[in-house]
């Protein structure tokens, strides 16, 4: 798969993560998460791969949208995707937020196994 049709298809996966219907199905979800996956979320919680799913399950319906996506290759069967996410939900703030997936290649399919969330602040603020 050349460099563009990977980062097409890794986006479609991350995409695929923002729709209610696979979040709230751990079935699907399991199916692209990694055993060993680990998030460290924006909220500054960390959550295993069973977490996840769990807190997936019982969330709030929202709506995802991502721009900025790029892919770096780091070894051979390991990409960094990274992307800026916004998060929109009825009654509550619209949230921006910088994100970083690790994907591996294993039996012949793409898994995350880890994924990082830090909240976005508009360029030239402050910075703590």
């Amino acid at each position: 798969m050349d460099l563009d049709a990977l980062q097409e298809h890794l986006r479609r996966l991350e995409e695929e993560m923002f729709k209610a219907s696979v979040r709230k199905d751990a079935g699907a979800m399991s199916s692209m998460l990694a055993e060993e996956f680990r998030e460290f979320g924006a909220s500054g919680r960390t959550f295993t791969r069973a977490e996840i799913l769990a807190e997936l399950a019982g969330e709030s319906e929202r709506e995802i949208s991502l721009r900025d996506f790029k892919i770096a290759g780091l070894a051979d069967g390991v990409v960094l995707a990274t992307y800026r996410a916004v998060r929109r939900a009825v009654g509550m703030e619209t949230v921006e937020t910088l994100r970083s997936s690790l994907w591996v290649m294993r039996d012949e399919r793409w898994q995350m196994v880890f994924h990082q969330g830090t909240r976005a602040f508009e360029e030239g603020g402050d910075v703590e």
